[in-house]
């Protein structure tokens, strides 16, 4: 297709249509209002275009999102009767070039695993596999948490304490100490491919602590009484009408324990009594055996997965 332009897209004029798309692609309704709200919090982290006919027709766009310093997420879409007409590939060498200008160093997507045509488009465009996500669900109204409060009573006779950063003032001190047991079990998780996920404290303030998901209720954490260490953490939050089960991570030296299964239950629990929903989301690469095993026994169902693809621009 000839005569394609490509500019940045404006929230009055072009949002409706982006939020259209991205409905899409989330497999989840999304509106024009909340799309513009969510690019002006976080314009500096983005950056996006739409591909216009001569006629002036939206044709598709791209979204980047900055994950730290060097990586930033992909989204590109382009219309379905507009596909293998050249529009994805001109809209893909445009986000090249604005990464690399950016200097952004690494570049992440990720789509439904049975969407073949993205990642063959992907592949072509120089992108190879890193994970494979299985996508999971939790019915709470169906969830009995009872049989865990005779492992969380022993627990805490062991010297575990219960608590939260709510509890705990959600201060600096404990937002670094969270920091620091997110990125040491995020690293340790099967499968991980050994990047950091944020580039240091402040970064990790900015992108978690400062964001309007981060519930400090919802921040689930288990520390050792005997030496002050903190042992496990389970965070959630609130997406629309369903939680969402971010992380939970075990500190290696106490793993063996249960206090991941403890941890997480009482995130459901607050995910059903606090956040008032009946529907838990997560997931797990297909490698996390261990979480996976979990889930299942707790009542989680498999409803779909994707593929996550990196590229390098060094």
């Amino acid at each position: 297709m000839k005569n394609i332009q490509i500019r940045p897209a404006e929230p009055e004029r072009d949002f409706g249509q982006l939020a259209e798309w991205y409905s899409i692609l989330e497999n989840n309704t999304l509106s024009e209002q909340y799309l513009i709200d969510y690019y002006e919090t976080r314009r500096e982290q983005i950056i996006q275009r739409v591909a216009e006919s001569e006629e002036g027709e939206l044709l598709g766009f791209y979204w980047t999102q900055r994950r730290s310093t060097d990586l930033t997420n992909v989204d590109l879409f382009v219309k379905s009767e507009k596909r293998r007409q050249g529009v994805g590939t001109r809209l893909y060498e445009d986000l090249e070039r604005s990464a690399r200008e950016a200097q952004i160093k690494k570049l992440q997507v990720s789509f439904p695993d049975t969407n073949l045509d993205s990642r063959a488009f992907s592949e072509h465009c120089g992108f190879s596999k890193k994970w494979h996500l299985i996508q999971m669900r939790l019915n709470l109204d169906t969830f009995d948490d009872g049989p865990y409060e005779a492992v969380i009573d022993r627990l805490k006779q062991e010297g575990f304490i219960f608590t939260s950063m709510q509890e705990l003032g959600n201060t600096e001190e404990a937002q670094r100490k969270l920091y620091a047991l997110n990125d040491k079990t995020d690293l340790d998780t099967p499968g991980h491919d050994g990047e950091h996920n944020w580039d240091s404290f402040e970064d990790f303030q900015k992108r978690v602590c400062q964001t309007d998901w981060y519930k400090p209720d919802g921040q689930m954490i288990v520390i050792d009484s005997v030496s002050g260490d903190w042992a496990a953490l389970s965070a959630i939050t609130r997406y629309g009408d369903h939680a969402y089960n971010l992380h939970t991570g075990v500190d290696g030296r106490y793993r063996g324990r249960k206090l991941a299964q403890a941890v997480k239950v009482l995130a459901l629990r607050y995910a059903r009594d606090v956040l008032k929903v009946n529907m838990v989301h997560t997931d797990h690469n297909t490698m996390n055996h261990p979480m996976l095993a979990i889930d299942r026994k707790f009542g989680y169902v498999e409803f779909s997965g994707s593929f996550v693809l990196k590229k390098n621009l060094e």
